[in-house]
């Protein structure tokens, strides 16, 4: 117990935070995508279509932690609202992912912190996913409803700044939703319902957590971020076992 409370210590440091909570994300979520693929590679896609190409199978998928009402309702599986951020449906969906995020993060991070990035990162996710599910969508997965979050908490900080640099980040904002309002609307099998979650979700958070023109990160903050950090990477271990134990076994 000594030892988890240790880590945790460790964790919310925010010189810590601030240096690694973008490449720990980028990781992570490399990291699972290639286990996906792993844990059933003889049903990997391997077709040359680039939107199918390198594309774990929905088997490997809900052993990994995906979400939705298959998971949810049939198996109980509540912690695949967090899981589901980590996975991805195919090499170019991962792709297109980061980099938004390698894009936008940058942003967050200097805007709020690393704690309350982790934060808003993370509950955008799993409010995303957890509107799908009332939705009804039986599958789903990717990091695009936390991206939706960390978009929202950025649109807000523009308008409650105001000013040039506020109304510049504003309408960056709005132009990078805005494009995936349209591309949800024009591609098939895109999660709308967890992009939309995701988003209010992040304008939640951002005006409930603030931003640091208004208010520095504090202990409560940093503290949420440690668990969180830990919670996530319970799961995220958790999935890898239990997918890899019930392929092999």
């Amino acid at each position: 117990m000594r030892g988890w409370f240790l880590l945790l210590k460790s964790i919310i440091r925010e010189s810590r935070l601030e240096s690694w909570v973008i490449p720990g994300v980028l990781y992570a979520n490399v990291g699972m995508f290639v286990l996906s693929l792993l844990i059933h590679p003889l049903k990997t896609g391997l077709s040359l279509n680039p939107l199918t190409f390198l594309s774990p199978d929905n088997g490997s998928l809900i052993l990994m932690g995906a979400t939705g009402v298959i998971p949810i309702h049939r198996f109980g599986r509540w912690w695949t609202l967090i899981s589901a951020n980590y996975l991805h449906g195919s090499v170019l969906h991962i792709f297109f992912n980061m980099m938004a995020f390698r894009q936008i993060a940058p942003v967050i991070l200097n805007l709020y912190g690393g704690s309350r990035m982790i934060i808003i990162y993370t509950l955008s996710g799993m409010a995303g996913f957890w509107l799908s599910y009332i939705a009804r969508i039986p599958l789903t997965i990717g990091a695009s409803a936390a991206l939706c979050g960390l978009m929202g908490a950025a649109l807000y900080y523009g308008k409650s700044r105001g000013g040039m640099y506020g109304q510049a980040v504003f309408q960056q904002m709005k132009s990078w939703i805005l494009g995936i309002v349209i591309f949800g609307l024009v591609v098939p099998g895109i999660n709308n319902w967890g992009h939309g979650g995701g988003l209010i979700c992040g304008v939640v958070c951002a005006v409930l957590l603030g931003y640091r023109e208004k208010s520095e990160e504090n202990r409560l903050h940093r503290l949420v971020a440690g668990v969180i950090v830990l919670a996530t990477a319970g799961i995220l271990i958790r999935a890898v076992a239990v997918g890899f134990y019930m392929r092999f076994r």
